[in-house]
């Protein structure tokens, strides 16, 4: 369906998508709305008054009350169990065209609080924006949020799980600025297309507008990773998880840092804290079993790869270093 953003005198200023998660409420991206004096949504060549019901500025996701609106809700899915690689289907209503479909596959996935962020190959074009993205059993993994056109198509989805959040995080003022969901977005970019200097400069700039933000510290420590500059990225990283203990991400890459720096039992512990969050990320049994290994504890490593490949039994490196 259609989300119109309207001016004063009704006319409209800005076009996106919308999704009903349930009987006569629609979820989109807040910056569709944010600049309007009202809004309505087109749902089937008819338009439907609208109050905004929840806002959560931060992560750019607001919920809308649409009495009457006759569109069945979507059945919500989960980004927990979703790989890269997955089939994924984006709708949503670009230049104002209903049910407007592409196919893709997840190319990317961001841990963050409560939800992971979605790159995906599924076309996504102006008007998109805060319709939905779903999986092959046409559950909703996330809100079509960003894209970046030109020789690399960059698409970007936020989580479903951050819909259900939105009451209890709600606010009713649009925050000035930029939010952390338009930081995350400019990072996003420049971090699929491995320009690490260019990250840098955005990460800093981030860190400096919002220094409370855990995503934005976390964002520097990667940046660090890639330009080789391990302390500094060890620092960002205790910044980020002392904003926020659970990013499993963060605990993760900083093990990445501490092995970089030669701090191997360090890595080790940060691994572990990773997969205290999340026992489902691959990635970090593989790095522990490589971290366990390097330590002499080759029983330890085993296991580690074990439970890798009970997650992904496809995954060749962590076949290699089982072997190995």
């Amino acid at each position: 369906m259609v989300v119109l953003s309207l001016d004063a005198g009704g006319n409209p200023l800005a076009q996106g998508s919308g999704v009903a998660i349930a009987p006569g409420v629609v979820a989109t991206n807040c910056y569709v709305i944010r600049d309007g004096a009202s809004c309505k949504v087109r749902y089937q060549g008819q338009d439907y008054p609208v109050r905004l019901r929840d806002t959560d500025w931060r992560r750019d996701v607001c919920s809308l009350d649409v009495p009457g609106l006759p569109a069945p809700p979507v059945v919500l899915g989960d980004t927990a169990s979703l790989k890269v690689g997955a089939t994924v289907y984006a709708v949503g209503a670009p230049e104002g065209l209903e049910l407007t479909l592409s196919q893709g596959i997840v190319s990317g996935l961001r841990d963050l609080e409560g939800g992971r962020y979605i790159q995906t190959t599924a076309a996504i074009s102006h008007g998109s924006s805060g319709g939905g993205l779903f999986d092959d059993q046409g559950r909703l993994l996330g809100l079509t949020s960003f894209y970046m056109g030109g020789g690399q198509q960059l698409n970007f989805a936020l989580p479903v799980e951050w819909i259900g959040t939105v009451p209890q995080r709600s606010v009713r003022l649009p925050a000035r600025g930029l939010s952390e969901v338009d930081w995350l977005n400019r990072y996003a970019v420049l971090e699929a297309k491995n320009d690490w200097r260019g990250l840098l400069t955005v990460s800093q700039a981030w860190v400096k507008a919002q220094p409370g933000s855990a995503w934005a510290w976390a964002g520097l420590g990667e940046a660090y990773i890639g330009t080789g500059e391990h302390a500094e990225a060890i620092d960002a990283y205790h910044r980020a998880l002392k904003i926020s203990p659970q990013l499993a991400g963060a605990w993760y890459n900083l093990g990445i840092a501490y092995e970089d720096a030669g701090r191997n039992a360090e890595a080790i512990e940060a691994y572990r804290q990773a997969l205290k969050i999340n026992r489902q990320l691959a990635a970090a049994w593989i790095n522990l079993g490589g971290a366990c290994s390097r330590a002499g504890r080759n029983a330890e490593a085993i296991e580690t790869y074990h439970q890798a490949l009970k997650i992904d039994p496809q995954d060749p490196k962590a076949w290699y270093n089982l072997g190995r």
